[in-house]
C-alpha cells in the first residue's frame, strides 16, 4: 500500500505532546545499529578496476571479497580466503578462468570449488569445500555482487537504468567513500531542506515540497527548486540545463529511496523530460557498518547542439565534487556526534525523514557481531543451518 501525503499535511514530532515524544522516542530502534539487508545486487567495484587476468580485493560490511577477471573476460566473485592458511585470495594470480592461491598455489574455479592442489599425494581426496563464490553481475560500468542467501540472486531485482545506455545521455560516475553509517545519506539526498550547505555553490536556493509517497520499502519527495538570490555556481546551472538547454524556470527535483537504492531526477518546470537523472549506491565497508562507499551514476541529457556537453564537463564534475564535499562533510560530522554519545539523540522535525527512517530500519537487518564476522558470515551461517556449501 502506498499513502500519498501532500507538503504540510502531515503531523510531525513537534505535533505530539511532550511525554508522548519520549516515549515514542524511547520505543524506537536507533537506526545506526541496522544492518543493510545482504539480499539485494550491490555494486562492489568500478569494472575498469577488475582488469583481465588480475584479482581486486572487494569488501561488503566487512566480508572481504575476492574479484577476478579470468582469460575469457567474465569476473568472478569468491571469499576472499583460502581454505588451507587463510591467505587472501586477491593476492593470488589468475590462470585462464582460475584463481591461483600466492602461498601454496591451491587452485580455485569460479564456483569457489578447489581444482588442484599441486603437492598433494596420488590417493589422497581434496577437501570436500572450497571457499564461497558469490554470484556476480557486471553492468553500468560496474561489478554487482549478490552478497546474501545465493538462492535469491536470481529472482531478486536488478537496478535497471535506461537512461544509462541511451544516446540521448553521457553518465558521470561516482565512486568515493563516506565515513558514515548509510542512513546519514538517504536522508541527506532525501532532505533538501539543507540548502544553506551549499549557498557558495548554489546561492540562496528555495525549496518547496511538493509532497511524497510511502510504502513498505519506499518514499518518493518533490520539491521545487527556486533560486532567489546570490551568485549560483556555472557548472550548476549547466547541469540544470539553463546554460545548454536554455531553460530558466524553477526545476522540480524527485528523489526516491527504494530500498536499498536511491534515485534523484531534475526536471525544469516547463519540460517534460529531465535534465539529469541520479542512481546512487550506499555499500557499507566495516563490519559495523560505520564506513560506506557510494556508487553514483549521473546521467545527462544532451543538449540539441552538438559537443556542447562535451564542453560543459568539467564545470558540471567540478560542481559536483564540490556538493558532494559539503555533504560529506556534514554526514562525517554527524556519525561523529553519534561515535560520542553512543547513541541517536537527534530530534528529527521532519515527517519525511521518519518515514525514511521506518523504511530502512523494517528492510535492514541486525548488525552482525562476534565470532560470525568470519569474512563470510552467511557463509559459515550456512555451515550452522545446514544449508549446502561449496
Amino acid at each position: 500500500m502506498t499513502e500519498t501525503i501532500a507538503a504540510g499535511s502531515a503531523a510531525g514530532p513537534g505535533d505530539l505532546p511532550e511525554q508522548a515524544e519520549i516515549v515514542q522516542a524511547e520505543s524506537v530502534a536507533d537506526l545506526r545499529r541496522t544492518g543493510i539487508n545482504p539480499d539485494f545486487w550491490y555494486p562492489v567495484a568500478v569494472s575498469a578496476s577488475v582488469r583481465k587476468k588480475k584479482t581486486f580485493p572487494a569488501v561488503f560490511a566487512g566480508e572481504r571479497i575476492a574479484l577476478y577477471r579470468g582469460e575469457s573476460g567474465t569476473v568472478y566473485a569468491l571469499e576472499d580466503r583460502c581454505a588451507h592458511r587463510q591467505v587472501p585470495l586477491s593476492m593470488g594470480v589468475v590462470e585462464g578462468d582460475v584463481l591461483r592461491c600466492c602461498y601454496h598455489a591451491w587452485a580455485y574455479r569460479g564456483t569457489g570449488r578447489i581444482s588442484q592442489i599441486p603437492y598433494l599425494p596420488k590417493g589422497v581426496s581434496r577437501p570436500p569445500r572450497g571457499v564461497r563464490a558469490y554470484p556476480v553481475r557486471e553492468a553500468y560500468g560496474l561489478v554487482f555482487v549478490f552478497p546474501g542467501d545465493p538462492e535469491k540472486a536470481a529472482t531478486a531485482a536488478f537496478p535497471e537504468l535506461p537512461e544509462f545506455d541511451s544516446s540521448r545521455h553521457k553518465t558521470m560516475m561516482f565512486s568515493r567513500t563516506v565515513r558514515c553509517h548509510y542512513s546519514f545519506m538517504h536522508e541527506n539526498l532525501l532532505d533538501m531542506n539543507h540548502q544553506f550547505l551549499h549557498r557558495g555553490i548554489l546561492g540562496k536556493i528555495q525549496p518547496k515540497l511538493l509532497g511524497y509517497e510511502t510504502s513498505p520499502d519506499s518514499v518518493q519527495a518533490s520539491y521545487l527548486f527556486t533560486h532567489v538570490g546570490g551568485k549560483r555556481n556555472r557548472g550548476a546551472n549547466l547541469l540544470a540545463a539553463e546554460g545548454i538547454g536554455g531553460s530558466k524556470s524553477p526545476d522540480v527535483i524527485t528523489i526516491r529511496t527504494g530500498y536499498p537504492y536511491q534515485t534523484l531526477r531534475l526536471v525544469p518546470e516547463d519540460a517534460e523530460l529531465p535534465a539529469f537523472s541520479l542512481w546512487v549506491a550506499y555499500v557499507p565497508e566495516d563490519a559495523e557498518q560505520r564506513t560506506n562507499h557510494v556508487y553514483g551514476l549521473l546521467m545527462i541529457e544532451k543538449p540539441p547542439v552538438p559537443g556542447a556537453l562535451h564542453l560543459a564537463w568539467p564545470f558540471i564534475r567540478r560542481f559536483t565534487e564540490r556538493v558532494f564535499a559539503e555533504d560529506r562533510m556534514a554526514v562525517e560530522a554527524e556519525q561523529r556526534a553519534w561515535d560520542e554519545q553512543g547513541e541517536d539523540w537527534n530530534r528529527e522535525v521532519f515527517p519525511l525523514i521518519l518515514d525514511v527512517r521506518d523504511v530502512l530500519r523494517r528492510n535492514g537487518v541486525p548488525i552482525r557481531s562476534g565470532p560470525a564476522l568470519c569474512g563470510a558470515a552467511s557463509f559459515c551461517g550456512a555451515a550452522a543451518t545446514g544449508r549446502r556449501l561449496p
